[in-house]
């Protein structure tokens, strides 16, 4: 939305100038909260059109408007997650969290968008990995309000409480079982250079076809999930097994012999681009485990491949 016509406000307001220095934050949590870019897009959108719906009068009698704006956007998000959850069982295939390139890898935004303002893009840190995402979706919509407002942006309970229409007592139980399921999910840090050694391997054997070079860098019990959406092809159901998962990728090699994988930052953590004919069509994000890749995630639906490309 444009941030220099708003009615009464010049470009040089300092009050609007205030009120927009809020986006990113704005934009970081909703990501979080909804594994969407462009959800969260349309979340600080809506945010910014109720604060414009306020009088001058109703505007300026709020004490702290980046507060304002992060309660509003949070409820907002709040709404979203129950009626995503219906969505989702509508889905066709598997749902993965939207992949992120590293901000200096950064394209544009949203379809029709021209260039992404550097505010708009998400701080990549341990809250913004896809392993770290996934557990979120597991989580109901209080949980994972209460976790990311608590344990990631620090709001104390009394406000997460406003936020989320519980008592701060109930909300430190929802972070708390949150906290839980993440702490029960997470692995033993692994440096990011091995990792990336690791890909890097992963990529050789891929595009070699090595399919025991492939089946060595896997877990045993490796996962792999796809998401089509529906739109183009994936597997509709997770994969399991290091084996299966090695033979998956041997028939995607054969299938499309033109592909050209690309080692890139996806959310935080070294991953793989995969293009066709110039055009990027799949991202591949991957966890790794005691030196063997575990879970690897192939984002294909072209409405989630929005972030990397032009």
């Amino acid at each position: 939305m444009s941030t220099q016509s708003e009615p009464g406000d010049g470009p040089l307001d300092p009050s609007l100038s205030a009120i927009m220095s809020e986006r990113r934050q704005l934009i970081n949590l909703g990501y979080r909260l909804l594994g969407s870019l462009a959800d969260a897009e349309d979340v600080v959108q809506e945010t910014y059109a109720r604060w414009y719906a306020l009088s001058r009068q109703q505007q300026e009698a709020i004490e702290v408007p980046g507060a304002w704006l992060m309660k509003v956007a949070s409820r907002i998000c709040l709404d979203m997650l129950g009626s995503a959850r219906a969505r989702r069982e509508s889905y066709v295939g598997e749902w993965i969290p939207e992949p992120l390139p590293d901000r200096s890898e950064w394209i544009s935004g949203r379809s029709g968008s021209a260039t992404v303002d550097p505010a708009d893009r998400v701080t990549l840190d341990e809250s913004i990995s896809m392993a770290f995402l996934v557990v979120l979706e597991a989580m109901t919509p209080a949980e994972r309000v209460a976790f990311i407002l608590h344990d990631v942006f620090r709001y104390p309970f009394a406000e997460v409480a406003e936020i989320v229409g519980r008592t701060p007592a109930a909300c430190r139980q929802l972070a708390s079982s949150a906290r839980r399921r993440v702490e029960a999910s997470q692995t033993p840090v692994v440096p990011t250079a091995q990792q990336a050694g690791l890909i890097r391997d992963f990529k050789a054997a891929w595009e070699a076809k090595d399919i025991h070079a492939l089946i060595g860098l896997l877990d045993p019990d490796a996962t792999a999930v796809g998401d089509g959406g529906g739109l183009v092809s994936a597997v509709l159901h997770p994969i399991e097994g290091g084996v299966q998962v090695a033979r998956y990728a041997i028939e995607i090699a054969s299938r499309a012999p033109d592909m050209i994988l690309v080692e890139r930052t996806v959310n935080g953590q070294p991953g793989l681009v995969a293009e066709l004919d110039g055009a990027i069509v799949g991202v591949f994000a991957f966890e790794v485990t005691g030196g063997r890749i575990k879970h690897v995630w192939g984002v294909r639906n072209p409405e989630k491949l929005r972030p990397w490309t032009v």
